[in-house]
């Protein structure tokens, strides 16, 4: 059984807290965590692995995206394989088109069995009723070419006046 901590990246604490079964797949988690929130589990989502940062990994997605072969899917990737220790982590984000962002966090595993999983066992703050505005600022890369007064200080001055034509 593991205790599940998700956490809507808001300004204002917005958690849920929920058991669920060891042999559950990630499909079933992400119905409960949409479910739990209020949402009714309709619309596209994914689950990303991340490390102890929160940095972005791998995407999970809801369903098989590879055209040949078996791509990874929620449905594919069960709980006690995809987060197999206490402090295991995933981003999960639901409804592309409003980008609601969660932390989902394992808190603790047990080997105990409980009758009515998935259950919701602490819930703490209310949805807004729009989602953050997410904001994805990519930092500027260096692509190694400088800037374009470079070229002139590099190679000589070009001149603006010459005839191309000439030759």
């Amino acid at each position: 059984m593991y205790k599940i901590r998700v956490i809507l990246d808001t300004k204002e604490d917005v958690i849920r807290t929920i058991l669920v079964e060891d042999n559950l797949n990630l499909e079933e988690l992400h119905l409960t965590i949409a479910k739990s929130f209020g949402f009714g589990g309709r619309e596209m989502a994914s689950f990303y692995r991340t490390d102890e940062e929160w940095n972005q990994g791998e995407e999970i997605p809801l369903f098989n995206m590879e055209e040949v072969g078996e791509g990874i899917s929620m449905q594919t990737c069960i709980l006690n394989d995809s987060l197999p220790e206490e402090n295991d982590k995933l981003i999960y984000v639901y409804d592309f088109l409003k980008m609601w962002t969660f932390y989902v966090d394992v808190i603790e595993i047990s080997s105990g069995k409980k009758e009515g999983l998935p259950q919701i066992i602490l819930t703490v703050g209310e949805i807004p009723s729009e989602a953050p505005e997410k904001e994805f600022v990519a930092e500027k890369l260096d692509d190694g070419f400088g800037d374009e007064e470079d070229i002139d200080d590099e190679y000589g001055h070009f001149d603006d006046d010459f005839d191309y034509n000439e030759y």
